[in-house]
């Protein structure tokens, strides 16, 4: 039976930290608007800031929906699905913000990723949740799955771009200055790091 829980502390906030991928869901506000659906890894590219507020870094890609999601409306679903050890889901329904790199905030949020060298992946903002629902579920049906490390492709691919390639690069995607359904998605050219 799922489980309603007024904050990310102890056994939940361990299972979190302990899964190597997540999703995450978002749409635009239009009933017939695109939802998407993204997963997410790379060790060290989230984390717990609070028992209601989370954080992930958002990396360059082939589109921004998410960000144009939150930028029009801020709705966001994270999961965490156990694929290995007793079978649990995670769902954190809330409010999400995009924090891009010129904004004050951009820096010390950053310092809260120690463990990635975000310049390696094309960093486009720090998106932030906060926690308006929290519950689990039993996973039943999730299938076991080994996890056996970060694909290294993405820092392979970006580590050698500069804000101004970042910026071109960008530009010549269909679905990054704007969504699939035509909401702003990412400030381009990229504002500048205030880091």
């Amino acid at each position: 039976m799922g489980k309603t829980y007024a904050r990310l502390d102890g056994r939940l906030r361990a299972f979190i930290e302990a899964q190597p991928v997540f999703f995450v869901a978002s749409a635009p506000l239009s009933g017939d608007g695109t939802v998407n659906l993204s997963p997410k890894g790379l060790t060290g590219s989230f984390v717990i800031l609070d028992e209601h507020t989370v954080a992930y870094l958002d990396f360059a890609g082939s589109s921004a929906e998410t960000i144009a999601h939150l930028r029009e409306n801020g709705r966001i679903t994270l999961m965490w699905c156990a694929f290995q050890g007793p079978p649990n889901i995670v769902r954190v329904h809330g409010l999400g913000e995009p924090v891009f790199r010129d904004d004050p905030r951009f820096a010390e949020l950053l310092d809260h990723f120690p463990d990635i060298d975000a310049t390696r992946h094309g960093l486009r903002a720090v998106i932030v949740v906060t926690a308006e629902l929290i519950r689990d579920s039993c996973g039943y049906a999730v299938p076991h799955m080994s996890y056996d490390g970060d694909r290294d492709l993405h820092a392979r691919r970006f580590e050698r771009e500069d804000d101004d390639s970042l910026s071109e690069y960008f530009a010549r995607k269909d679905h990054v200055a704007t969504s699939l359904d035509g909401l702003p998605g990412l400030p381009l050219p990229l504002p500048p790091s205030t880091v």
